[in-house]
């Protein structure tokens, strides 16, 4: 991928503890386009022992231990009720997310919540962005992502790596 040797000289210029989390769910279509990403960056990219790439699937209240180890979090995941075309890549803050995260039931988390508690817990992150990706629609036992939603994953991986 273009953009390799500028990509290793930024991750090399900093000592902080990054993770780089694809949130989703692969079995309900564009809903894992996180996990898609995390797959996509691991195929082509080698990334130093400070950066660790996760598919944290649905979330929840389980990372929590993991972000203990982090400084920074950057997690690609899907949006929906943006506005925008479906396969748009946008940058979120989590309280921006929350607003326009796709829940699966009454049981999720939101990503922001799930932050708040980490706060409660003493867990401090320097700063987290989500790169999310519009989505058309949500659709369950569907292993393919929607042909917009497939063509914004290198747009959302180097969203990614530019975080």
């Amino acid at each position: 991928m273009a953009g390799t040797e500028r990509f290793t000289q930024m991750i090399d210029a900093t000592d902080d503890r990054i993770l780089i989390m694809g949130a989703g769910n692969t079995v309900m279509g564009a809903e894992g386009i996180g996990p898609r990403c995390i797959e996509e960056l691991l195929a082509h990219f080698e990334f130093p022992s400070n950066v660790e790439l996760m598919d944290a699937g649905t979330m929840g209240l389980s990372i929590l231990d993991t972000l203990r180890d982090f400084d920074r979090l950057i997690v690609l995941d899907a949006a929906q009720g943006t506005g925008h075309e479906p396969g748009t890549v946008l940058l979120f803050t989590p309280a921006e997310l929350a607003e326009n995260q796709v829940l699966h039931s009454a049981h999720d988390m939101r990503l922001v919540d799930v932050l708040k508690a980490a706060t409660m817990m003493d867990i401090e992150l320097k700063s987290c962005v989500i790169v999310g990706v519009q989505v058309q629609a949500i659709t369950q036992w569907v292993l393919e992502l929607s042909e917009p939603v497939e063509a914004a994953v290198p747009i959302a991986c180097a969203a990614g790596l530019d975080q």
